[in-house]
């Protein structure tokens, strides 16, 4: 690509990681060369299943397995911390067409990772590498700084009727 931009995914509704893993595949059909860092995620999703298929996609997991609620335990820190080297790396190389940083809005919202780091990472973006953010609670600045902001907003959800996160729908 000649020029990628910063794009960022938040907001209270279902979709935000679903729309980052649609222009993956979109990416990777187009040939582009793909980099997913999945903050606080850990284990087997469908989206993982599906996108591992391509050459081109990478994902990798820096999560504990458990959503963070309240304070985050020194392993959810570490992994965290884990992942945000590895987006520095990953920017720093700019091997990549694009970076996607999937719940990493999270990370910051959960004060794993700070404003400056992730306003940093978007420095650090080579000209070419487009690099998305993904998660509730994206920052202000963060959202200042970004090309394209896409809130997706909870109208109704059948969650809150009980209903679990179902395989190839929701996980």
């Amino acid at each position: 690509m000649e020029k990628g931009y910063i794009q960022i995914y938040t907001g209270n509704g279902k979709g935000k990681t679903t729309a980052s893993m649609g222009l993956a595949l979109r990416a990777a059909g187009a040939g582009l060369k793909v980099f997913i860092v999945q903050f606080l995620k850990k284990g087997d999703y469908s989206e993982i299943n599906a996108l591992s298929r391509f050459e081109n996609i990478t994902i990798e997991q820096f999560g504990q397995g458990r959503f963070v609620k309240g304070k985050p335990s020194d392993e959810d820190l570490a992994a965290c911390r884990q992942g945000y080297q590895k987006l520095c790396s990953l920017l720093e190389d700019g091997e990549h067409d694009l970076v996607i940083a999937e719940e990493g809005n999270v990370a910051f919202m959960y004060n794993m990772v700070s404003e400056a780091e992730m306003l940093s990472l978007m420095d650090m973006k080579p000209d070419h590498v487009e690099l998305v953010f993904t998660g509730r609670g994206a920052g202000r600045k963060m959202i200042e700084r970004a090309d394209l902001v896409t809130e997706v907003k909870e109208i109704k959800h059948y969650y809150k009727k009980g209903v679990k996160a179902r395989t190839g729908i929701e996980k």
